[in-house]
């Protein structure tokens, strides 16, 4: 069989993000979980239509996507598992171990630590920093809880580069100053909170009660289209008990 596949361009070839849409990114992400769980069963081919339809998207929006970045896949074979996975690493960025800095060792800070998903995406926590004296000096998930005193010593001397921000909304823009001021260039906020971050600093928010809002609306115009109001007006109280 003729090899007809481009190969996909190297990193200093790959469009700037400011030209790949967020949600194109957020999807490649999906797409990596499910081939990476594919392969763990044994999978080594996939087609588009049997990607997009694992995850909802169409075949179209598969290759879409995929083409932001350059060709992939072979006639009569669609996409070999392996090397899809190798080249959404590559764009991606997770073709390499990252180190992560963490501030906030509360409860949610400490089952991150203990979270294995990072780990499989070449993530790892190697520094978590905590304004509680308390929480200072404890070691959890194999982690030594350090003051914020010390986080620009360890940034630096640990190369790290990405940040994640697990502190009450009040304390996350002193919290990202700190990190912006260590060198860190991207961070994730758990704060329900935004950021005033310089340029130069990438951030992702994920705040779970938006999440859950997103997931009301959905339910709540599910609901109100059943009852024949397309403009969502009604709320499940509204509709009254279903019918038995």
């Amino acid at each position: 069989m003729t090899d007809q596949r481009t190969q996909p361009p190297q990193a200093a070839d790959l469009p700037s993000d400011a030209s790949v849409p967020k949600v194109v990114v957020s999807r490649l992400s999906l797409y990596l979980r499910e081939l990476q769980r594919l392969v763990a069963a044994g999978q080594q081919t996939i087609s588009s239509s049997q990607l997009g339809t694992m995850l909802g998207f169409s075949d179209a929006q598969v290759r879409k996507d995929l083409g932001f970045f350059g060709q992939f896949g072979y006639p009569g074979v669609g996409y070999r598992c392996d090397e899809l996975i190798r080249a959404m690493r590559d764009i991606l960025g997770t073709n390499h171990s990252w180190s992560v800095a963490m501030v906030g060792a509360g409860n949610l800070g400490q089952a991150l630590l203990g979270y294995r998903g990072f780990g499989r995406q070449n993530f790892a926590i190697a520094a978590a920093f905590d304004a509680d004296s308390a929480k200072v000096g404890q070691t959890i998930q194999g982690v030594r809880i350090q003051p914020l005193d010390e986080l620009a010593e360890t940034v630096r001397d640990k190369g790290i580069r990405l940040g994640m921000l697990v502190v009450p909304a009040e304390r996350a823009q002193e919290a990202a100053n700190l990190l912006v001021a260590a060198g860190i260039e991207g961070i994730v906020n758990f704060a329900p909170v935004t950021l005033v971050l310089p340029p130069h600093v990438q951030a992702v928010g994920v705040d779970l009660a938006i999440e859950l809002e997103q997931l009301s609306f959905a339910v709540t115009s599910k609901l109100a289209r059943a009852a024949g109001d397309p403009g969502g007006r009604q709320t499940p109280e509204d509709l009254g008990p279903e019918p038995l």
